[in-house]
């Protein structure tokens, strides 16, 4: 396994991916369509970037899309990963984020902010954060809709240089 910047070709496995996992919502990946679109048609955006685990046959079997946080310096953005159910639970989620880490801390960053939903369905994210050294540091009540909290989890990197 390899990770490498999206392509062309990743564009339809992405898709076929996000509706496979059964976690998003068709406007969630609706959203995360848009974002790949805007990588693939614009090599020189710098709002995101997306990256590709790839295994036999360059095939895609997750990602991770991130960017940095407008107005900030040093604070980034993860605005999407996902992983194949094929291939959850065996480490390429924590790659992709031990990736990101690594690239953000290349970039000079300090921080990585992701949000998730409160409800039960996301439990697995919310606990994948956890598990990778993020931390709760904040909660808007109601959020996504009444009783659909906003949670937001934070890393802070160590020894930025």
């Amino acid at each position: 396994m390899k990770i490498r910047p999206l392509v062309e070709k990743d564009r339809a496995r992405l898709l076929s991916m996000l509706i496979k996992t059964r976690s998003f919502t068709s406007q969630e990946i609706d959203v995360a369509m848009e974002l790949i679109d805007i990588v693939l048609k614009d090599s020189i955006q710098k709002d995101y970037k997306i990256y590709c685990m790839v295994a036999g046959g360059d095939q895609c079997i997750g990602y991770i899309c991130y960017g940095p946080t407008p107005m900030t310096r040093g604070t980034f953005d993860l605005y999407w990963i996902a992983v194949d159910p094929d291939f959850q639970k065996k480490g390429v989620g924590s790659k992709l984020l031990d990736f990101l880490r690594k690239g953000v801390k290349k970039s000079k960053g300090r921080m990585i902010l992701a949000d998730t939903s409160s409800i039960p369905q996301y439990e697995r994210t919310k606990q994948f954060y956890l598990k990778n050294g993020f931390q709760v540091v904040a909660r808007i009540p109601d959020y996504y809709h009444p009783g659909n909290d906003r949670l937001t989890f934070c890393k802070k990197l160590e020894g930025r240089g």
